[in-house]
């Protein structure tokens, strides 16, 4: 088999250090690994299949000879450097909310939509995390008995934050249980022993952009603009995992235990669904994991044809580099880098 050359860009983040892990473990055929990051972060080291590598800063020469580019490094690095590295023969997995709505840049998830990876220009983009495992579970609903609405809540883990904010939850925990003043740096308040209805910014509209990212993104996932979406995010004290409350209206009827058997059976789900015996699915069961939880599938007496679900998955993992890696695994299976 080829290997190839890959590029990470963000090598020192969060993420930036799972998509490593990620390719690690899938064994991901690697020639050369170029682990790339901003300025401010270059000359830092990290591990790779046992050996230390020094971080280089991201800049357009450095993606000369990169096949693979995945980027985590935030929108602004990504609209700067991702065209200089697909200008330099790289196709580009972007993590970053820069291309997901330009009509010509693919916004895949494999287990929905990968033959959009065809169209590809040079560039993919990787959805939103909380997106993400959302469409994973619609998908074989959709395809079952057509959605005409989703409404979701979602739970978000502060590491959809990046670092900063898992080290502001830990220290103002500490804080808290010792009767001492928290300091908010990261959010606008405290996160600890809290729940914040705020995910990103306000937006004339007084969605959030996070709220309108999943509302735009599952159209273009699901390839339906007539699907209905309304969303609520809430940042809540958890490190890692992202939880969702989903309802759906269907055209077509569904029983629970119709959609858990189309579940059980979808790529990249688990169901998780026993309440007689406690089991559904938890933040703690989800981190670490590559599968989406789905569980507490049950009627919605409310309306002719509906259902409702909960819905957990990792969001460092499932929710951004495995999703990349994953993209990347079907590029070189087609052919496509």
């Amino acid at each position: 088999m080829k290997a190839y050359n890959v590029a990470v860009v963000g090598a020192t983040g969060a993420v930036g250090k799972e998509m490593m892990h990620v390719l690690e473990e899938r064994n991901f055929p690697v020639n050369e690994l170029i682990p790339l990051a901003l300025p401010e972060d270059a000359g830092k080291k990290v591990l790779f299949q046992g050996k230390e590598y020094e971080v280089q800063a991201a800049s357009p020469d450095a993606f000369e000879g990169v096949e693979i580019a995945l980027f985590s490094a935030g929108g602004g690095a990504s609209l700067e450097l991702a065209p200089e590295a697909a200008k330099r023969g790289a196709v580009v997995v972007d993590n970053s909310s820069a291309f997901r709505m330009d009509p010509d840049t693919p916004l895949v998830v494999p287990e929905v939509n990968p033959e959009d990876c065809h169209k590809h220009q040079g560039i993919i983009a990787n959805p939103n995390c909380s997106t993400i495992q959302m469409v994973a579970a619609l998908k074989p609903l959709h395809d079952a008995a057509k959605i005409k609405r989703v409404v979701v809540s979602t739970y978000q883990a502060v590491s959809g934050s990046g670092l900063a904010a898992i080290e502001e939850l830990h220290q103002q925990t500490k804080d808290m249980i010792a009767g001492e003043v928290t300091q908010a740096k990261v959010y606008p308040y405290q996160i600890a022993f809290n729940a914040l209805p705020h995910i990103d910014v306000f937006l004339d509209n007084d969605y959030t952009k996070e709220e309108m990212k999943m509302i735009d993104e599952t159209k273009k996932i699901m390839g339906d603009d007539t699907i209905k979406v309304t969303a609520t995010t809430v940042r809540i004290p958890v490190i890692r995992a992202h939880s969702e409350s989903v309802n759906i209206e269907t055209e077509k009827h569904l029983s629970p235990d119709e959609a858990r058997a189309l579940l059980a059976k979808a790529p990249g789900i688990q169901v998780i669904d026993d309440p007689a015996n406690l089991k559904y699915p938890l933040a703690l069961d989800a981190e670490g994991q590559g599968d989406v939880l789905v569980g507490r599938i049950r009627q919605d007496f409310s309306i002719e044809n509906g259902l409702n679900m909960w819905v957990v998955a990792d969001n460092l993992l499932k929710g951004a580099a495995l999703n990349a890696v994953q993209i990347a695994e079907y590029l070189i299976a087609h052919n496509l880098a």
